[in-house]
Protein backbone atom coordinates (compact mmCIF):
# COMPACT_ATOMS: atom_id res chain seq x y z
CA UNK A 1 0.00 0.00 0.00
CA UNK A 2 1.28 2.89 -1.04
CA UNK A 3 1.09 6.08 1.49
CA UNK A 4 1.72 9.78 -0.09
CA UNK A 5 4.32 11.88 1.70
CA UNK A 6 2.53 14.38 4.05
CA UNK A 7 3.65 17.61 1.38
CA UNK A 8 1.51 15.76 -1.24
CA UNK A 9 -1.13 15.77 1.11
CA UNK A 10 -0.75 19.16 2.33
CA UNK A 11 -0.14 20.20 -1.27
CA UNK A 12 -3.87 18.01 -1.90
CA UNK A 13 -5.71 19.71 0.81
CA UNK A 14 -4.54 23.25 -0.05
CA UNK A 15 -5.95 22.73 -3.20
CA UNK A 16 -9.09 21.56 -2.78
CA UNK A 17 -9.44 24.58 -0.16
CA UNK A 18 -8.58 27.40 -2.80
CA UNK A 19 -11.36 25.69 -4.62
CA UNK A 20 -13.69 25.85 -2.05
CA UNK A 21 -13.12 29.86 -1.84
CA UNK A 22 -13.86 30.36 -5.78
CA UNK A 23 -17.07 31.91 -5.69
CA UNK A 24 -18.11 29.43 -8.83
CA UNK A 25 -17.27 26.36 -6.43
CA UNK A 26 -19.82 27.54 -3.81
CA UNK A 27 -22.27 28.24 -7.07
CA UNK A 28 -22.14 24.64 -7.82
CA UNK A 29 -22.58 23.15 -4.49
CA UNK A 30 -25.70 26.05 -4.29
CA UNK A 31 -27.06 23.92 -7.25
CA UNK A 32 -25.79 20.39 -5.95
CA UNK A 33 -27.62 20.67 -2.82
CA UNK A 34 -30.75 21.95 -4.39
CA UNK A 35 -31.22 18.70 -7.23
CA UNK A 36 -30.25 16.76 -4.12
CA UNK A 37 -32.93 18.46 -1.68
CA UNK A 38 -35.57 17.57 -4.11
CA UNK A 39 -35.21 13.81 -2.86
CA UNK A 40 -35.53 14.55 0.68
CA UNK A 41 -38.84 16.21 -0.28
CA UNK A 42 -40.34 12.91 -2.41
CA UNK A 43 -39.04 10.55 0.74
CA UNK A 44 -41.12 13.13 3.51
CA UNK A 45 -44.04 13.59 0.83
CA UNK A 46 -43.73 9.50 0.50
CA UNK A 47 -44.17 9.43 3.89
CA UNK A 48 -46.95 11.79 4.54
CA UNK A 49 -48.90 9.83 2.15
CA UNK A 50 -47.89 6.46 3.38
CA UNK A 51 -47.59 5.51 -0.87
CA UNK A 52 -44.54 6.59 -3.35
CA UNK A 53 -45.38 9.90 -4.38
CA UNK A 54 -43.17 12.54 -6.44
CA UNK A 55 -44.90 16.18 -5.52
CA UNK A 56 -44.73 18.53 -7.61
CA UNK A 57 -42.28 20.40 -5.36
CA UNK A 58 -39.59 17.28 -6.47
CA UNK A 59 -39.76 18.74 -10.40
CA UNK A 60 -39.07 22.75 -9.03
CA UNK A 61 -36.53 21.28 -7.02
CA UNK A 62 -34.80 19.44 -10.20
CA UNK A 63 -34.98 22.04 -12.57
CA UNK A 64 -34.04 24.68 -10.15
CA UNK A 65 -30.78 22.89 -9.47
CA UNK A 66 -30.50 21.26 -12.65
CA UNK A 67 -30.02 25.07 -14.48
CA UNK A 68 -27.84 26.36 -11.42
CA UNK A 69 -25.88 22.92 -11.98
CA UNK A 70 -26.08 23.37 -15.48
CA UNK A 71 -24.42 27.22 -15.46
CA UNK A 72 -21.66 26.02 -13.28
CA UNK A 73 -21.61 23.36 -15.69
CA UNK A 74 -20.87 25.93 -18.91
CA UNK A 75 -18.55 27.83 -16.68
CA UNK A 76 -16.09 24.56 -15.59
CA UNK A 77 -16.22 23.64 -19.34
CA UNK A 78 -17.39 20.23 -18.83
CA UNK A 79 -19.34 18.94 -21.80
CA UNK A 80 -20.42 15.57 -20.20
CA UNK A 81 -21.83 17.70 -16.90
CA UNK A 82 -23.69 19.91 -19.47
CA UNK A 83 -25.12 17.22 -21.69
CA UNK A 84 -26.36 15.71 -18.59
CA UNK A 85 -28.20 18.73 -17.17
CA UNK A 86 -29.52 19.98 -20.39
CA UNK A 87 -30.92 16.28 -20.81
CA UNK A 88 -32.26 16.27 -17.51
CA UNK A 89 -33.96 20.30 -17.85
CA UNK A 90 -35.78 18.63 -20.77
CA UNK A 91 -37.32 15.85 -19.08
CA UNK A 92 -38.07 18.21 -16.06
CA UNK A 93 -39.46 20.68 -17.52
CA UNK A 94 -41.85 18.27 -19.27
CA UNK A 95 -42.92 16.52 -16.24
CA UNK A 96 -44.00 19.45 -15.25
CA UNK A 97 -45.87 20.55 -18.63
CA UNK A 98 -47.76 16.91 -17.90
CA UNK A 99 -48.40 18.23 -14.36
CA UNK A 100 -49.96 21.37 -15.17
CA UNK A 101 -52.21 19.95 -18.04
CA UNK A 102 -53.50 17.00 -15.63
CA UNK A 103 -54.07 19.74 -13.17
CA UNK A 104 -56.53 21.86 -15.51
CA UNK A 105 -57.97 18.96 -16.43
CA UNK A 106 -59.25 17.51 -13.38
CA UNK A 107 -60.30 21.48 -12.14
CA UNK A 108 -63.56 22.22 -11.96
CA UNK A 109 -65.51 24.14 -14.58
CA UNK A 110 -67.40 27.45 -12.95
CA UNK A 111 -69.78 29.15 -15.32
CA UNK A 112 -69.41 30.56 -18.19
CA UNK A 113 -65.96 28.37 -18.33
CA UNK A 114 -67.20 25.37 -20.36
CA UNK A 115 -68.06 27.18 -23.31
CA UNK A 116 -71.53 26.97 -23.55
CA UNK A 117 -74.33 27.61 -21.00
Amino acid sequence: MTILPAPAVAAWMESVLAKMRDPWFVFGMIGQFTFAARFVVQWLASEREKRVVIPVAFWWLSITGGAVTLVYAVRIEDPVFIIAQTGGLVMYARNLFIHRRAARAAAPVGPGKDGGS
